[in-house]
């Protein structure tokens, strides 16, 4: 199927392996064991040597390789690891491939539980500095000797920021840095970061992936980009057989088996189902907020909207180069003579809810709720203004919403 269309691909991707009694889709596994007829191939399995087995289902099921392999087929990737929650793909990453003593570069524009884990990180004796990953500059400024990895978003949650993603993949790769961007906000379909060098990707498979707010996952891709044998934290034990496979096999073994962050059957069901529309609903969310971000600009009660889309966005030519569409991040400011809770309690479409990535709008105002406990020093550093209001688009139909806004601005 390497010539078929995203949407193709995603829509038959189960039938690429042979599903007993002829479903359609890849059943639930909801076994948590699994036997074998010959012990050897069980030890086998335990050793690495034997693929494709199962022996728990802390370390992944028949349901979730399913979906390890269609979101493989989306990002283009070497390999795949589904975990409980995106956090929980990210944690993996940073508690597994990292040591005290290692130094990361992160992007000062992340979401805010992304921000207060990389602040944990420091407490086990891992150096991070939050640079403006907007310009390649500062991050280059910030490599030390002992720096490991450079982390990224591709479009920030939730001023919209966007990072250099290809000239910090030229960075990476010059000094031997894992380079990992977090895909989520864009999405496999309107980005894959394995084009800038990636050498892994994150995605959280509860937004855009799944996309309709019923079920929690996250995964690590493996794009193939990274040489693994010239990483030193590579524990002994996983550096044999094929090298590419080391960094995901450590991933699987010390993020799923020894911390437990592992997807449920049900959900990775319920995920691999949503993504079949990825690519439909990622077109219809994009087209709505980018005509909802330029009536918002144009409109005298706001006064400011963060949108990709928008020519006037600090990175927007690096958007139109990169991403097929601005997704579905919108987030915009009032005048500061009016009232941010009384406007949100008079949209009547949009629910007051946090979230992204949903079939139905969502819309929070920022600073009091997901951004609260970063305090006003750490909002103002990551471009967040007390004012702001984040808003989720989307599958309302545009000219619904257009309606709704101008009623609650009116």
């Amino acid at each position: 199927m390497k010539d078929t269309g995203f949407t193709t691909t995603i829509v038959h991707a189960d039938l690429q392996s042979p599903i007993e009694h002829g479903a359609i889709h890849k059943p639930i596994h909801t076994s948590v064991q699994y036997g074998f007829e010959r012990v050897e191939d069980l030890v086998g399995v335990f050793q690495g040597t034997v693929k494709g087995g199962f022996n728990y289902a802390r370390q992944g099921t028949p349901t979730t390789a399913a979906l390890e392999a269609k979101i493989t087929r989306m990002e283009d990737g070497l390999g795949s690891i589904c975990f409980a929650t995106g956090m929980g793909a990210i944690t993996a990453i940073f508690l597994t491939l990292l040591r005290a003593g290692d130094h990361v570069v992160a992007s000062r524009y992340v979401f805010g539980n992304t921000n207060s884990l990389l602040a944990t990180l420091k407490n086990f004796g891992v150096e991070v500095t939050l640079v403006d990953a907007t310009a390649v500059a500062h991050v280059a400024a910030a490599v030390q000797p002992n720096t490991r990895l450079v982390f990224v978003e591709t479009i920030a949650n939730p001023a919209t920021q966007i990072a250099d993603l290809p000239a910090i993949g030229a960075l990476c790769q010059a000094h031997g840095l894992v380079y990992v961007v977090d895909n989520t906000v864009t999405s496999p379909w309107l980005f894959r970061p394995k084009t800038v060098g990636a050498s892994l990707v994150i995605n959280s498979l509860t937004k855009t992936i799944a996309g309709h707010g019923t079920a929690l996952g996250g995964a690590v891709t493996d794009t193939g980009c990274f040489d693994w044998q010239n990483y030193p934290n590579i524990f002994a034990a996983y550096r044999q057989g094929d090298a590419r496979q080391w960094g995901l096999q450590q991933l699987r073994k010390k993020g799923l088996r020894d911390m437990g962050a592992s997807l449920s059957s049900e959900h990775a069901h319920q995920i691999s189902v949503g993504a079949e529309t990825l690519a439909l609903r990622a077109n219809q969310t994009s087209a709505t907020a980018l005509a909802l971000a330029q009536y918002l600009e144009a409109h005298p009660a706001i006064s400011r909207v963060y949108y990709p889309g928008l020519a006037s966005h600090p990175q927007h030519a690096l958007a139109r180069a990169h991403f097929k569409a601005g997704s579905w991040l919108l987030s915009f400011e009032l005048r500061a003579d009016l009232d941010c809770f009384a406007f949100i309690n008079r949209l009547q479409l949009p629910i007051k809810a946090t979230g992204l990535g949903d079939t139905r709008s969502l819309i929070i105002p920022v600073a009091p709720t997901i951004f609260w406990e970063a305090g006003p020093a750490a909002r103002a550093a990551m471009g967040i203004a007390e004012g702001m209001i984040r808003f989720s688009v989307g599958l309302e139909d545009t000219a619904d919403l257009l309606a709704d806004f101008a009623q609650a601005l009116g």
